[in-house]
């Protein structure tokens, strides 16, 4: 999985957000603010992780269960692919 080009990470004020810029503005009017996990797994997806690979971020960094990380995992990408951030 990767995301498409024009969706960034940003920090604004103390909040981390995704915003769209170029022709991917059209796709998202607004922001998506992430919390802690999202940021690692957006950051994740930047380098073309799978979905394998975004569970083992949230074992490692939150020491859930492989289940628990699979569950989230799947919760947070399927608003990403319905807003077409991510392919």
């Amino acid at each position: 999985m990767k995301i498409k080009d024009g969706f960034v990470l940003r920090k604004v004020g103390k909040e981390q957000v995704v915003v769209a810029i170029g022709p991917a503005a059209a796709l998202l009017n607004g922001l998506i603010k992430l919390n802690d996990s999202g940021v690692a797994l957006w950051q994740a997806l930047e380098h073309g992780a799978d979905k394998q690979e975004l569970a083992n971020v949230l074992v490692e960094k939150y020491a859930v269960s492989q289940e628990q990380a699979e569950q989230d995992v799947n919760a947070f990408l399927v608003p990403l692919l319905q807003l077409g951030c991510i392919e």
